[in-house]
């Protein structure tokens, strides 16, 4: 079946393709801060009523502090039903979506692992970690989690710019006192230490994680080292790192690109509707000429 040549065909096509054209917004893609990266669950669940209270008041105390603070340790309970927790927020979150991060822990926390006498969710934005009096205590150095991206970087030179982005890494997390993010030629770094630990101790833990990162995920194009008193992560971007802000700005950047993506398609729908709608006349005015010679 050939394409219809006669101007009243063609109008009718156009008229129907262009009604049932619906205008899809450009897909956004970025990491959830809310996602689940890990967990950690003791075996051994809360016996005590009292200890179960305890760790309701612990949660509803580290969502409150959320609100005004990126990183908050506290105790609830007393002697051996007493529980010490914490959350951390990535220092590059705003206030706001540290406090929606970290309210979804204590949920996740009793759907994960239930009253347990001690437990770890990280999620890519915040962590959240509790332990009843007694616990065994482990190293900070001690790895946790890890995950190294199935892609390697094809070619030369990308582990000596990850590494001198990771020395720079390094270099600020004094200076950013426990968070610190830098970018070198398309590799975007991020190194975080928990809120209580001292500037020569975080500077350690980094290195060490630096090194995993190295050994484990060696030509990865990601990938992200989660020890027990600090985190780093790498990503690399072959057409330059994205321009990051805060959460805030992001979220408004967004929405101020998604309405020129919408003025934008308009614009060339409306110009390729108004170019389909003069091509049109034309063959019609062609049309009448030709059947006027024909007389």
């Amino acid at each position: 079946m050939g394409f219809p040549t006669n101007p009243f065909s063609l109008l009718f096509l156009f008229m129907v393709l262009f009604t049932n054209l619906e205008l899809t917004p450009l897909a956004e893609s970025a990491t959830d801060y809310t996602a689940l990266v890990y967990k950690g669950c003791a075996e051994q669940a809360l016996s005590d009523p009292n200890a179960g209270q305890a760790l309701s008041a612990l949660f509803g105390s580290l969502v409150s502090q959320s609100t005004k603070a990126k990183f908050f340790k506290t105790t609830s309970g007393t002697g051996q039903t007493s529980i010490t927790g914490l959350f951390q927020c990535r220092g590059d979150l705003s206030t706001s979506d540290c406090y929606n991060c970290v309210n979804k822990l204590p949920q996740m926390s009793d759907k994960l692992c239930g009253k347990s006498i001690a437990s770890r969710i990280q999620l890519y934005g915040c962590y959240i970690l509790y332990e009843v009096a007694g616990f065994a205590q482990i190293s900070g150095m001690k790895m946790l989690y890890k995950t190294c991206s199935a892609t390697n970087v094809a070619g030369s030179g990308f582990e000596e710019r990850r590494d001198t982005a990771f020395s720079s890494m390094e270099s600020g997390m004094v200076s950013g006192h426990g968070f610190y993010a830098t970018s070198y030629e398309s590799v975007y770094v991020l190194g975080q230490c928990e809120g209580d630990v001292g500037d020569a101790d975080c500077s350690e833990c980094v290195k060490s994680a630096v090194q995993r990162a190295q050994v484990e995920c060696g030509s990865s194009i990601s990938g992200q080292i989660y020890l027990h008193k600090c985190f780093i992560s790498y990503s690399y971007y072959p057409n330059g790192v994205p321009r990051r802000s805060s959460s805030d700005s992001s979220s408004s950047s967004s929405s101020g690109t998604r309405q020129t993506t919408g003025k934008t398609v308009a614009i060339i729908v409306g110009g390729a509707a108004a170019l389909g709608f003069v091509v049109i006349c034309m063959l019609f005015a062609r049309n009448l000429m030709k059947k006027d010679d024909d007389f």
